[in-house]
């Protein structure tokens, strides 16, 4: 009898919650959408700037390489 009545406050208790946590979810999804993308912009150009400095040693390896195989 004391589980069934815990369990009755616990439902009466979370069912705001869970229903406010249905309406909030897309609304914090719509507000952090702008920082995703900033964060996928910013990862990008970190990306594109370890290429263009990585460029010359990868070109050097690839060059070693060559002359190794065809000695």
């Amino acid at each position: 009898m004391v589980k069934f009545l815990l369990w009755l406050i616990l439902f009466v208790l979370c069912w705001p919650l869970a229903l406010l946590a249905l309406v909030l979810y897309p609304l914090v999804w719509l507000l952090s959408l702008p920082f995703r993308l900033l964060g996928l912009t910013v990862s990008a150009v970190f990306d594109l700037l370890k290429a263009i400095l990585t460029l010359p040693a990868r070109l050097l390896s690839q060059v070693a390489r060559q002359k190794t195989s065809l000695a």
